[in-house]
């Protein structure tokens, strides 16, 4: 049914393309806004029928779900504004906004539910559970399983934090029905009633699920770490380059899906003809916009490559430094020679999420490296990487 739809509506499969992608979007919440507002209606005539309030908090829920995709719709269109004088990088974290209001949605039916829920716990009623009921929440739990893997699908070929949002909604609407299916199967053949503790879990995996999508998104619009893969894809990709020696301080912005800027140093011998390694800079730009479709700006670091003392003293430090810790590197090497003694300069990277007292750690790489050879004083400079 995912890929009918995707066939049906959406003839330009290019994702890079904004209008595409709002396609892509677009069809993701009408889809979702015809689904739940019409699992909501019924749950919520059955659950007044049948006087179930978690029927009718599941129904509820489902309401709400209509209206976070209509949020997302708008989220989605509104992202794709085009720049102007006062958002010069687009409006791309729109889409970020409306995932962090559907999230707020999902908590604050979450919180009304469990309140609700208290109040049919002190006052209980036996629900009228019909073989009827019972087959809708069924039918229900399906369409809702479909929802989860059609979300999940647009959300990876999109790479949309809003719509993956819906999809983890989703499969906690899964999780709640099935919950409540189980509790009108105790009510009709038990006899007994259960239903405001069930509405209280249902309420339970409401607030579980929002506050998940609320924190990851959140962490996006803070700057969260970007994307290991695409990281280690731009590393990878780099080394293709001859003239270039190696990158380092490398830095990602998420202004938005297909608005990352990207920045990093990279390294070319010293020697090199510096018009050449400019149009090589240039290129790996274009090349790296095309490839990942990211805005970059490379700075261009000189270093010895043919100096024999140089290359002898950086692999020592290197590995002095890995000896304190392999995940320590170190790179922007250079020696200068001060008469009576010749200093190593290099930036020293410690991971970030390492508690290190920085004043200590150059002190111990120091002496290491002072016993090495009395000449030679290390000057680091300890940093921490952004990727």
């Amino acid at each position: 049914m995912t890929n009918f739809l995707i066939k049906l509506f959406i003839k330009d499969k290019n994702v890079k393309d904004a209008k595409v992608r709002t396609k892509y979007g677009t069809l993701s919440s009408l889809t979702g806004i015809v689904v739940n507002f019409i699992l909501s209606v019924t749950k919520v005539a059955i659950g007044i029928i049948s006087n179930s309030m978690s029927i009718i908090s599941d129904g509820l829920n489902n309401i709400t779900d209509a209206g976070s995709s209509v949020i997302t719709m708008i989220g989605f269109k509104m992202s794709q504004k085009k720049v102007d004088d006062d958002h010069p990088w687009g409006h791309g974290r729109m889409e970020y906004i409306a995932a962090f209001i559907v999230d707020m949605l999902i908590i604050l039916v979450g919180i009304e539910l469990f309140q609700s829920s208290i109040d049919k716990i002190i006052n209980p009623v036996m629900p009228d559970i019909s073989t009827i009921t019972i087959t809708i929440l069924v039918i229900a739990i399906i369409a809702k399983l479909w929802l989860f893997f059609f979300y999940k699908k647009i959300a990876k070929i999109i790479n949309s934090e809003a719509i993956k949002g819906n999809a983890y909604d989703s499969i906690s609407d899964v999780i709640s029905t099935f919950v409540v299916l189980l509790s009108a199967i105790v009510a009709k053949f038990a006899n007994i009633s259960i239903d405001g503790y069930v509405s209280i879990l249902v309420s339970i995996f409401i607030l579980f699920t929002g506050f998940k999508a609320l924190k990851e998104t959140v962490d996006i619009l803070l700057g969260s770490k970007p994307d290991p893969e695409l990281v280690k894809g731009i590393e990878e990709f780099t080394k293709k380059y001859d003239m270039i020696v190696g990158i380092h301080d490398m830095m990602i912005h998420d202004y938005g899906p297909g608005r990352k800027i990207v920045s990093f140093h990279a390294e070319v011998p010293a020697n090199s003809d510096i018009c050449m390694a400019h149009d090589i800079i240039d290129q790996m730009e274009q090349d790296i916009y095309e490839e990942f479709n990211c805005i970059t700006t490379i700075h261009m670091d000189p270093i010895e490559v043919d100096d024999e003392e140089i290359n002898k003293m950086r692999e020592i430090t290197e590995k002095i430094v890995k000896e304190i810790n392999e995940n320590y590197s170190i790179h922007d090497f250079r020696m200068t020679n001060g008469g009576g003694r010749i200093n190593l300069i290099f930036d020293l990277v410690i991971p970030r999420e390492e508690k290190v007292d920085s004043d200590k750690l150059k002190v111990q790489v120091q002496q290491k490296i002072h016993s090495e050879n009395p000449k030679y004083y290390a000057v680091p400079k300890v940093e921490c990487s952004y990727v």
